[in-house]
This record gives C-alpha cells, sequence and structure tokens, in this order.
C-alpha cells in the first residue's frame, strides 16, 4: 500500500512505531527512514530560477553537461575542491570562490586543486546574483570582495554550489541517536539506535552522497528490515 503525504511527528521509544502523516495516526513494527538531506542555497537572485539550468548542487551528476566550458564553484571545503577538481574533467576552466581567504579543505586536496592549471581561485568573494537567459541558461556570476565591496561580473555557463549539506532529520532529534552534524548513526546495517528502526540514504551518509550509494544503503535497510519482522512475528527468514 502507498500513501503519499507528509509526515508531522513520529513517536519511535515506544512499540509499534507511530507516525502522523496527513493527521492521521500510523502503527508499524518497521520504519525506514529515508529522508535525505537538503545541499545549503545561497538564497540570492537567480539561484532558483536558473536551478537545473546551470546552477547545480552535484558536479559528478551534471558535470557531463559543461564539456569545454567555464564554471563556478562556491565553496571552500573538501566538497568544493573535490567538485572542482572533478569539473576540470570537463570544463576548460573552474573558477573557485570563497568567501575567506584560504581553503578549509584538506591539505592533500587543496595541494591537488592549486597544482591544477584550470582551477583559478577567486578570495574573499561571495556571489550575490546569479544571471542568464531563460533558454539557454546561466551566463555569468555577480562577485562580491567581502572586504572592498567591490563588484564584478564573471561570465561562466554553470554554478556549482558546495556549501554543505543540511540532513532532514530534525523530527527525529531525541529519539534517533544522530552525530554532531545531524546524520542519523547507524551500524553497517543500516540498524539505528532503536530497535526496528533503520536508515539509508544521505540522512545517514554525509561523506558519498549518491543516487547508487543510497539505493545500495536502501537495499540493506529493506532486507534488515523484512528480517526483523520475521524475528517479531515468529516465522523463518526468508518467508
Amino acid at each position: 500500500e502507498i500513501r503519499i503525504g507528509d509526515v508531522a511527528e513520529v513517536e519511535l521509544t515506544q512499540s509499534p512505531l507511530r507516525m502522523t502523516v496527513n493527521g492521521e495516526v500510523i502503527e508499524t513494527k518497521a520504519l525506514i527512514v529515508a529522508t535525505g538531506a537538503s545541499a545549503r542555497l545561497l538564497d540570492v537572485p537567480g539561484e532558483s530560477e536558473f536551478f537545473g539550468r546551470g546552477v547545480s548542487t552535484c558536479a559528478t551528476c551534471d558535470g557531463f553537461f559543461y564539456r569545454d566550458k567555464t564554471v563556478a564553484v562556491v565553496g571552500g571545503g573538501d566538497s568544493a575542491v573535490e567538485e572542482g577538481t572533478f569539473l576540470t574533467r570537463y570544463a576548460s576552466k573552474v573558477f573557485l570562490v570563497h568567501r575567506r581567504d584560504r581553503l578549509r579543505a584538506s591539505q592533500i586536496l587543496q595541494d591537488r586543486a592549486m597544482k591544477n592549471a584550470k582551477i583559478a581561485f577567486i578570495w574573499d568573494t561571495v556571489v550575490d546574483e546569479i544571471s542568464g537567459d531563460q533558454q539557454t541558461g546561466v551566463s555569468a556570476a555577480r562577485l562580491r570582495n567581502v572586504h572592498t565591496g567591490a563588484e564584478e561580473e564573471l561570465p561562466v555557463d554553470g554554478v556549482f554550489l558546495a556549501i554543505g549539506h543540511i540532513p532532514n532529520t530534525k523530527m527525529f532529534e531525541g529519539q534517533l541517536k544522530l552525530d554532531e552534524q545531524g546524520y542519523i548513526v547507524t551500524d553497517s546495517r543500516m540498524h539505528t539506535n532503536l530497535r526496528g528502526v533503520f536508515a539509508c540514504g544521505d540522512c545517514q551518509d554525509h561523506i558519498y552522497r549518491q543516487a547508487v550509494t543510497a539505493a545500495g544503503t536502501g537495499c540493506v535497510a529493506a532486507i534488515e528490515a523484512e528480517k526483523f519482522l520475521a524475528e517479531v512475528e515468529g516465522r523463518a527468514y526468508p518467508a
């Protein structure tokens, strides 16, 4: 049975597990949490307008479309540097725009990026606006130096946002064990700290965040949930 709706509240510290979906309380013996994570956005003009048409949060997903083009990557951590380096496989030029005067990425990633002739660094700078055309997509990013206030227009074909993700796990606070970033803590079999509750995908994975890895952990969670149900119902697994 498939139900479409918004889960407003969960109660996972008792059995059966309970959740409120569109005002209805649903009870269940097992639950798989697959709420994902949301990419942090800049909240600047043009960002939502051109999302998917030049604005992206995933270089491995969309990098192929920027072969021989110029792109900007916003951020200064491991993700930004990794994405910028990855994009040099396709793009002719990658501008890494960072609001500080030094990267936060690990030294080995920094060294690799600094040695890459396709990567140029724009320090102490933020993106204030993304512009383009409805038909052709992004054409430029308006940049502002955080110290001088000086503005410039950087012609680019794409803007990749790599300023982090926010796991969609707020409703589980105080019930499921979360790490310091808010991701659900699981063991290698996708078990959470609560019996009968499993988690998979980007709500528990802050490293890979790929569709294929989410699908893999989803498969593990489903198998483990089946085993759990067989156990509590006193039947053999597989049935």
